[in-house]
């Protein structure tokens, strides 16, 4: 075997980024032809369909209502969005999201289908004391059945309030300010430059 010339190996990086750089686009997996290529975050537009039915919709604006009502810290889940986010949440095509999907699909329809045998209606067709029946029957240990509805009552519990509380009106009820700019800095309290030996 010869040994390769300075001016051979720059010619044959030089044809490989060539060869390399007239793809538009490399997808090297089927994972990431799943995925695709991350949205615009500068565009306000969501690149993936939403995929909640209406049904799905109104059961999850009924159950994160009952979350996170209305008080005077603050206004409704509903009001603010976070159906919204959900519905974008699991429609994403990401493998965190799709897990999300595939218990909150799943349990929202047990939650209508519970309504209907319990009330004989949909969740957000029932009167709000019996939609709190149905979500206090969550609650019941026992069947496998309560265990699943459990899995879908805790992640919708965290989604609803990451999709709150991460809105401004979240923030008010936290009663977080955010970053604000200090017209001075007047330095460290004395409690602190004491703790800490100064």
């Amino acid at each position: 075997m010869t040994p390769l010339s300075r001016r051979e190996a720059i010619r044959r990086i030089l044809v490989a980024s060539a060869i390399i750089g007239s793809f538009d686009g490399i997808v090297l997996s089927d994972e990431a032809k799943r995925i695709g290529f991350d949205p615009d975050l500068l565009k306000k537009e969501i690149p993936w369909p939403r995929i909640m039915t209406e049904a799905e919709k109104a059961s999850t604006t009924a159950l994160v209502d009952i979350l996170l009502p209305a008080d005077e810290l603050g206004p409704a889940a509903s009001a603010v969005g976070v159906p919204d986010f959900i519905d974008e949440w699991i429609s994403a095509p990401y493998d965190s999201q799709v897990k999300d999907r595939d218990v909150i699909r799943p349990g929202l329809d047990w939650l209508d289908k519970e309504s209907k045998r319990a009330h004989g209606g949909t969740f957000a067709s029932l009167k709000p004391e019996q939609q709190i029946a149905v979500v206090d029957s969550i609650l019941v240990e026992g069947s496998p059945q309560n265990k699943a509805a459990g899995k879908f009552f805790r992640l919708m519990r965290d989604r609803a309030g990451a999709g709150y509380f991460t809105t401004q009106e979240g923030w008010k009820t936290l009663g977080y300010t955010g970053n604000l700019p200090s017209p001075e800095f007047a330095g460290p309290p004395a409690e602190a430059i004491k703790h800490i030996g100064l």
